[in-house]
């Protein structure tokens, strides 16, 4: 399976937690991808940039996301066949194009978000899992989600193994 990471607004194509969830996909025997948004601020413009890494794919990929990375990867999942969708603190609700009360995503989904996040409020998630039937975690982080990057890792391994099985 080839995974395709997307950073957040603030951050780099090879961050901590790409990295570390790079790392467990490639030790599942994925090919792994992440792009790079610098330089672009616009969500909308990153999921056009997105869908045209998607049609070069030979499968449907699975589309992780961070933060914005995780609105961009939704978007891309609700306009393009995916393998899967594994989300970060999506910054749902806070601009775009995207209305997430009516986006359909056919793929398996799972969110994960801190409690202590002062970024997107985690009501945001716990709206879209809702109206989706996506997994939802809820940690006790922050919007880095650093202090529980091996429990993330860990739900990430298994919806490799398990929920996409």
């Amino acid at each position: 399976m080839h995974v395709i990471f997307n950073h957040g607004k603030e951050s780099g194509p090879w961050g901590t937690k790409i990295k570390a969830l790079a790392k467990a996909a490639e030790n599942l025997a994925c090919s792994v991808d992440s792009i790079d948004f610098n330089g672009e601020m616009d969500a909308d413009k990153r999921v056009t940039q997105l869908l045209a890494a998607i049609d070069q794919c030979q499968q449907p990929p699975l589309l992780v996301g961070s933060s914005m990375g995780g609105y961009v990867a939704t978007v891309a999942a609700s306009q393009r066949p995916c393998a899967g969708l594994f989300v970060l603190a999506p910054a749902y609700y806070l601009g775009g194009a995207a209305n997430f009360d009516q986006l359909q995503v056919s793929c398996p989904m799972a969110i994960v978000h801190g409690w202590q996040d002062d970024i997107v409020p985690v009501a945001n998630s716990w709206r879209v899992a809702q109206r989706l039937a996506a997994d939802l975690h809820v940690v006790n982080d922050d919007h880095r989600l650093i202090k529980t990057l091996d429990h993330t890792v860990d739900l990430f391994t298994r919806f490799l193994t398990k929920d996409l099985a």
